[in-house]
């Protein structure tokens, strides 16, 4: 089920000599709608301002043009935020190029609507409104000076300040909503109740906003009179594996051997066989090798399973980057069973080496860490967090690139996903906020990356190795020099700072550890050594108390013997 619109605009120019409003609309089909929605927007360029028309133009163009083409992984309101603080730089940029242009600003008020939901921003006073179930609501609030001669002068708009505050809402939508946008020369002019009037008159969304901006007029408006209207016809989805219903009905393959062929795919080796998933290396017909992933046989009913290999593939296919494998763009037809593909690449994970006995030394872990950082930096920007960063999930290929593996639990706030495990990582890479039920974050992932550096250069744990199921206590870590002597200072701060129990005390991004790494002894991480009191985690009185009794007790035993 998808959403469904009917949308109608309409911008008149009235009695001023050119028309700075400016409308945009965009409607994407398919799967471009049910990912980042329709996108509806009204500015009106600051009258008597010089570029006014050109500014809410090139505005809504920018926004317009730049949301779609945001990444997928973003929400909403991040996607929206990033364009218009750019639009806003854009802007201004101009009018200080141009001297005719000086003072050039607009107003902003946009809706994004996506499955079942609305996301809106504004800035300045066009306005958005709801119709429900015939009762009228003005969603946005106008940023005018709060003076009876100043309430036309705004506040903030486009292009005003460097510093550009935005304001966003979202909410549910339903079926039978109208949303109306529209320029302070249509709601100044007619009022809540002329509004209410129009928009209760007509069904079609192009009669009410050409009916809008034309009462606008005749009632003696002398601005700009522009209005988006749009209905809510059907709901979409809420869900991502609703969007991809159709391939979750296609049914898990038998498991194969070596020498088996799956739609034109020739299973060459069997690479894991675990618990839930299967992983093959396979060969298409020219020869090209490829790795094939699938559930086991008995995971064909678990619809649990199968959403979640449906959200790792659809959450791999946004990932563009040499940091992880990359996702074959297979479509439906395409596929007669439920797997998808990724590239093969020569090598093996940094478990594999350490399980085959490999030394690494403190320059190769370094590099190591160098790496994972990247790609974890880059992951991060998607607004994807990893939540099982391990030796066994990264991989170093003959060509010396290091991967990141495994987006089977990684998690995406963009859609809502099926629920999962809250923290399915490996325990002993885990953090200890995650024993006590937060949901894992950056400064988790940034966490199980300093263990994993720790485990490369010791294969001990900070904490001691944690068992599934465990409720560990974390205490003061084990110096990693305590097992390599020749581990330098710098290295060992770095990686006790991103170890810390406490998520504040860790880098705050992937790009601080890695920029830390990076600069090296140059620039060492002091961490100052926790005190004796802090580390039994008992506050002064409590140790007064025991020296106390110690010293009365010794007393008392001096009496005793004297």
């Amino acid at each position: 089920m998808k959403l469904r619109i009917s949308v109608g605009e309409s911008s008149l120019t009235g009695p001023r000599p050119r028309n700075e409003d400016y409308v945009g609309l965009v409607t994407p089909a398919d799967a471009q709608l049910e990912i980042k929605g329709a996108l509806l927007a009204v500015a009106d360029g600051i009258s008597g301002g010089a570029g006014g028309a050109e500014a809410a133009e090139m505005t809504i163009r920018t926004v317009s043009a730049d949301y779609y083409a945001t990444p997928d992984t973003w929400t909403i309101q991040h996607a929206l935020d990033k364009v218009v603080q750019a639009a806003n730089r854009w802007v201004l940029s101009q009018a200080r190029k141009h001297s005719q242009m000086a003072g050039m600003a607009t107003t902003l008020s946009m809706l994004v609507l996506r499955g079942q939901r609305y996301v809106l921003a504004h800035v300045g006073d066009t306005r958005i409104y709801r119709l429900r179930e015939q009762s009228l609501q003005c969603l946005t609030t106008d940023h005018v000076w709060d003076r009876p001669d100043m309430r036309h002068v705004l506040k903030r708009a486009v292009g005003l300040d460097d510093q550009l505050s935005v304001d966003y809402a979202e909410g549910l939508l339903q079926t039978g909503d109208v949303y109306a946008i529209i320029s302070d020369g249509v709601w100044a002019a007619l009022g809540e109740a002329e509004l209410h009037k129009i928009l209760m008159l007509y069904h079609t969304p192009q009669l009410m906003a050409e009916h809008l901006t034309r009462q606008a007029l005749e009632q003696g408006g002398q601005d700009n009179a522009s209005a988006v209207v749009v209905r809510i016809d059907q709901l979409g989805q809420d869900h991502l594996t609703d969007m991809l219903a159709d391939a979750l009905s296609l049914p898990v393959p038998p498991k194969l051997a070596v020498g088996d062929t799956l739609d034109g795919f020739t299973v060459t080796r069997v690479l894991h066989d675990a618990r839930i998933s299967l992983l093959y290396q396979v060969k298409n017909a020219a020869g090209q090798l490829f790795v094939l992933k699938t559930l086991q046989p008995a995971r064909a009913e678990d619809k649990a399973s199968c959403e979640a290999l449906l959200n790792e593939e659809w959450l791999g296919k946004r990932v563009v980057s040499q940091c992880v494998p990359q996702i074959l763009p297979l479509t439906r037809e395409q596929r007669t069973h439920l797997y998808y593909v990724m590239t093969w690449h020569e090598g093996a994970t940094l478990q594999q080496r350490l399980d085959a006995g490999h030394h690494f030394t403190i320059n190769g872990v370094a590099n190591i860490g160098q790496d994972l950082l990247r790609g974890l930096s880059m992951l991060h920007r998607l607004n994807i967090v990893h939540r099982d960063i391990k030796p066994a999930n990264i991989h170093l290929g003959s060509d010396t690139r290091l991967r990141i593996l495994d987006l089977g639990v990684a998690l995406n706030t963009t859609l809502p996903m099926p629920e999962q495990m809250e923290n399915p990582g490996t325990p002993s890479y885990m953090a200890p906020e995650l024993f006590d039920g937060k949901l894992a974050d950056r400064q988790a992932d940034i966490y199980a990356a300093g263990v994993t550096l720790y485990h490369l250069l010791t294969r001990k744990y900070p904490y001691g190795e944690i068992e599934p199921f465990q409720s560990p206590r974390f205490g003061e870590p084990v110096r990693p020099s305590r097992y390599r002597p020749e581990i330098p200072a710098w290295l060992e701060n770095l990686i006790l700072k991103a170890i810390a129990r406490k998520p504040e005390h860790r880098f705050e991004t992937a790009e601080e550890m890695l920029l830390a790494l990076e600069h090296g002894e140059l620039r060492p991480i002091v961490i100052p050594r926790t005190p004796l009191i802090a580390r039994a985690r008992l506050v002064k009185w409590q140790w007064l108390a025991i020296i106390s009794l110690c010293v009365n007790v010794l007393l008392i035993y001096l009496l005793m013997v004297s």
